[in-house]
């Protein structure tokens, strides 16, 4: 698995073992799991509100969506997570 890190020269691929596990907790049924980068998806918006990263509780199957600050973008993208990202309308 390879992520990406983006620099001035442009993308540098970096290594991603296949172990990557995050820990993960859901709030509808407080069950605490953890997940591999591939259960995992980032979206990264214009603002706090449109940054997020989303997964499926696989206890209880509710779709969770938690909001992703600079430290958890970071490390979720760094740790293979696909990413998406936001763009806004032109006005």
């Amino acid at each position: 698995m390879t992520a990406i890190s983006g620099t001035q020269a442009g993308p540098v691929p970096v290594t991603v073992p296949d172990t990557v596990r995050f820990r993960a907790a859901c709030p509808d049924c407080r069950e605490r799991f953890e997940l591999g980068a591939g259960s995992l998806r980032l979206a990264i918006g214009a603002s706090r509100r449109t940054t997020f990263y989303s997964f499926t509780c696989p206890a209880c199957g509710s779709a969770v969506r938690k909001p992703a600050g600079e430290r958890i973008i970071e490390l979720l993208s760094g740790g293979g997570v696909r990413t998406l990202r936001l763009h806004t309308a032109l006005r």
